[in-house]
């Protein structure tokens, strides 16, 4: 028989222990390894049974035992050391509480967070960098209070059939197995929030806390009494079921995180956010829900609409619009419109902020660029990718301007770094990860230090992928009588590359088996032998993702290779730990540039491995010719086939001339002297860019802080700015079409331009019902292309000189001949208020009607 309901007893522990729960209740301990210590000494057998889960650790320790802790004068004394660092970790100032006007506190919304094994709410790169992004704001003191889903099954677990078939196991998650506490009001009732659905039906929802260091995480349960079984399901498992249900969970994402905050900041006394941050746009409707407020306290749609962007932060991280999430239209006005409508947000108004080409669909991520005053992308080639992805919302102007900045991932070292190199960096290099300083001292820790770590760190990685892969055949079907071959596989002295991602297509799993026969040869190199240790989950709907799978399994299993490359199946942050930390190499082969950025070599760079990859992501920046190896990319190739040939092709060349043989010149004393050069200058050039750190602190200065200046400007005395500002936009919006450039002239160029020289320009602009204090008129000039288009031009503001009764204004500016070569200029209009981020915000620009070269406006 099976039980209807499963359910975690806790351990009711000793007085003398109670600061153990503390310590197990917030997850700073999966980044802090003397706490992980401590556990470990409750009971050093039963910890590594549980897969170093302090949770499952105090279910399964006998009374007996913690009645021998709860004595043991010495475990106390650790313990109380313990508890005192976590709270003075928790209330100290840190790097954030020292600067001026900051934001009170920043809400940060994703679907997925990877915070530890333990906590299994994540499937990929989304939720390990959320993760690590919470993470880094809590070293540093960044007051976030973050929201997602809590996920019953969680994501889905990884075995393989006989044949090398990708199977999905779905195991149950009890939340009081977990290391949460549920959000109860001042009587002791757990909070609810509440949605309303179409058909009269309602979404109630439970909160669960997790403590990640100084960062609460609201989670959202579906699974309460009060929901029908269709609303019980909608947290049930993460990127599973149809549209509809991905609907329901991105709305009590978005619309339910909201009002979890409101409950959490009424309960706790928590600071309200000042910033929204929404991570990718699954929580777009987070958006809606603040408008929802606003308009019920009396602001208008356009009022609160202003006031809900000013404050809101939006992450793209999908380089493709196949990675977009896209609603039926239908589907919204149901879920917004009818008898469940809004009566302060009209269902029209929705449909127009998420409107694309396709009339048929309705558009977060566009719904999220509408809704966000700043909007982001994860590496620089990431948002010049995403520029041209989303130009058409603001048409007419250069790509250059459209408003999508970029700040590249980070990593949280504490979390990737393997402990001997944090050990080694503490010794020698104290402020290396503290203050990000130092980097370049690398080169005084000996080279023999770093190479007996990365053996160290190698070995283990052998170690447990020897276990894993055992069970993975067991799995499969075979006995231990057959599996003695596993005892050799892998070899810790051998030039070990890693690969393990999720795995879509355009990640090319298998483009290393494109070649089966030049593989083979470097595995079994006699004098310089290469082992790949691969890892990665396809979708449980992507059939092709599964059948790349079995395309490596099937070569890995061969029987004169399997010692040199191995599937470890199961991905997950303990592997992925493991790999990071033991390759000496780490692959990353995507279709440029479908990667948006890429994390995982970064990981790889902090622990002295060395980049194999495309230029693709954060790569693509941050190489820089000695820090590891650019696969050549075959860009101009249309034949994908071809494409695939070529780039496997140099992969190969890559490996064979200029890896193996870099790993394996070792000199009398038994070191690779040019290897650790390389590792060396990969610590010291990509460390300080590659942490998290890093990255907090680019979104607090560059985006966190203005965007709460911003609000705070917009909110202030009852929010009268946001409203002007609204009146403001609906009344240039109304006359944009009355203004026109009428005639340009320039003067003072001469016959022969020379550089040094400047044009005197003169314009006269038709601005209808607009005054000058409502635009900018700008000279755009610089270098010219074939077709007269204007190549990454500079711009200068022009002066109003006079103003007809007529509303003709008159416009003057000098533009400089800075440079030889082909020349040209032009004007144009667009708007201007003090509020706004971008002169490209509006989406509205008024240039000549005919090419200026066709007049006085080009030079050549």
């Amino acid at each position: 028989m099976r039980a209807i309901r499963r359910f975690t007893v806790r351990t009711v522990l000793p007085a003398e222990l109670a600061a153990l729960g503390e310590l197990v209740q917030n997850l700073r301990w999966s980044w802090h390894p003397e706490t992980m210590d401590l556990f470990a000494e409750v009971d050093a057998g039963l910890w590594e049974q549980v897969g170093h889960d302090p949770v499952a650790l105090l279910g399964a320790v006998s009374p007996a035992r913690l009645s021998e802790l709860a004595a043991d004068r010495r475990f106390l004394r650790r313990l109380a050391d313990a508890a005192d660092d976590l709270r003075e970790y928790m209330t100290s100032p840190r790097w954030y509480q020292t600067l001026p006007d900051s934001a009170r506190a920043i809400a940060y919304f994703s679907p997925e967070y990877g915070i530890a094994a333990a906590l299994p709410q994540y499937s990929g790169g989304l939720g390990i960098l959320a993760g690590d992004h919470l993470k880094a704001a809590s070293d540093l003191g960044v007051p976030i209070l973050a929201v997602g889903l809590l996920y019953r099954h969680g994501y889905f677990t990884q075995s393989l059939s006989p044949e090398g078939w990708q199977l999905e196991h779905y195991p149950s998650l009890d939340a009081g197995g977990l290391p949460l506490t549920l959000l109860k009001d001042a009587e002791g009732t757990p909070v609810k929030i509440r949605l309303g659905l179409p058909d009269e039906r309602e979404l109630h929802a439970q909160v669960w806390v997790a403590q990640v260091g100084r960062v609460p995480l609201l989670l959202l349960d579906s699974d309460v009494a009060e929901n029908d079984a269709a609303a019980r399901d909608i947290t049930d498992r993460l990127y599973g079921g149809g549209t509809d249900h991905r609907l329901m969970q991105e709305l009590l994402l978005g619309v339910g995180g909201v009002r979890a905050i409101r409950a959490y900041c009424k309960i706790t006394g928590h600071a309200e956010p000042e910033v929204f941050h929404t991570n990718e746009g699954h929580a777009g409707f987070l958006g809606l829900e603040r408008i929802r407020e606003l308009t019920e306290a009396r602001m208008s749609f356009d009022e609160a609409l202003e006031a809900v962007r000013a404050g809101t932060v939006f992450t793209t991280h999908t380089p493709v619009p196949a990675g977009i999430d896209r609603f039926p239209i239908d589907m919204i006005e149901r879920h917004f419109g009818g008898a469940g409508a809004w009566p302060t947000v009209p269902v029209e108004r929705i449909l127009a902020l998420g409107k694309e080409p396709d009339p048929s669909r309705f558009n977060m991520a566009v719904m999220g660029m509408r809704l966000a005053q700043r909007v982001n992308g994860v590496s620089v080639l990431h948002g010049e990718v995403s520029r041209d992805m989303f130009k058409d919302l603001w048409p007419g102007f250069d790509l250059d301007e459209v408003p999508i900045g970029s700040i590249t991932n980070g990593v949280h070292a504490p979390t990737w770094v393997g402990r001997e190199f944090m050990e080694l960096a503490g010794r020698e290099l104290p402020s290396l990860l503290e203050r990000a300083r130092g980097w370049e001292h690398i080169q005084k820790i000996s080279d023999a230090d770093i190479w007996q770590i990365r053996g160290t760190l190698r070995k283990r990685l052998v170690e447990g992928a020897r276990v894993r892969l055992r069970r993975s055949w067991r799995e499969r079907g075979a006995s231990d009588a057959e599996l003695g071959w596993i005892d050799d596989t892998l070899d810790p002295d051998v030039l070990t590359i890693g690969f393990a991602r999720r795995v879509p297509s355009y990640k090319r799993l298998t483009l290393m088996l494109r070649d089966p026969a030049r593989l083979t040869e470097l595995l079994l190199d006699p004098d310089k032998p290469v082992q790949i240790v691969i890892a990665g989950k396809a979708h449980p709907a992507d059939e092709g993702g599964k059948k790349l799978i079995q395309q490596i399994i099937k070569f890995a299993d061969r029987q004169d290779v399997r010692h040199r490359i191995v599937f470890l199946p199961d991905y997950d942050m303990t592997l992925g730990q493991l790999m990071v930390q033991g390759c000496d190499v780490w692959l990353n082969n995507p279709l440029r540039p479908l990667e948006a950025s890429g994390t995982s070599g970064m990981k790889s760079a902090l622990n002295g491995g060395l980049n194999l990859s495309i230029r693709d992501g954060w790569w693509d920046e941050w190489y820089d010719g000695t820090n590891g190896w650019a696969i050549p990319t075959a860009d101009g190739v249309a034949n994908p086939d071809r494409r695939d040939e070529l780039e496997a092709a140099a992969l190969y060349d890559l490996i064979e001339h200029e890896v193996s043989d870099r790993f394996y010149d070792r000199g009398p004393d038994g070191l690779p002297r040019r290897w650790m050069e390389m590792v060396k200058h990969t610590l010291a050039s990509l460390g300080p860019k590659v942490l998290a750190g890093r990255m907090l602190r680019d979104y607090v200065v560059t985006l966190y802080n203005p965007a709460a200046a911003s609000a705070r400007a917009l909110s202030a005395d009852s929010y009268a700015p946001a409203k002007a500002f609204a009146a403001w936009r609906v009344r240039v919006n109304r006359a944009w079409p009355g203004v026109r450039v009428e005639h340009v002239e320039a003067a003072g160029v001469g016959d022969t331009p020379e550089v040094g020289a400047s044009i005197e320009l003169h314009a006269t602009i038709a601005l209808g019902d607009l005054e000058p204090g409502d635009v900018l008129v700008q000279a755009a000039y610089g270098k010219v292309g074939p077709h007269d288009e204007l190549v990454h031009p500079v711009y200068s503001t022009l002066s109003v000189s006079s103003v007809d009764d007529d509303g003709r204004a008159h416009y003057t500016g000098a533009v400089p001949l800075d440079r030889t070569g082909a020349f040209g200029y032009t004007v144009r209009v667009v708007p201007h208020h003090p509020l706004l981020a971008t002169p490209a915000e509006l989406g509205l620009i008024t240039v000549p009607e005919e090419p200026a070269g066709m007049t006085n406006g080009t030079l050549r």
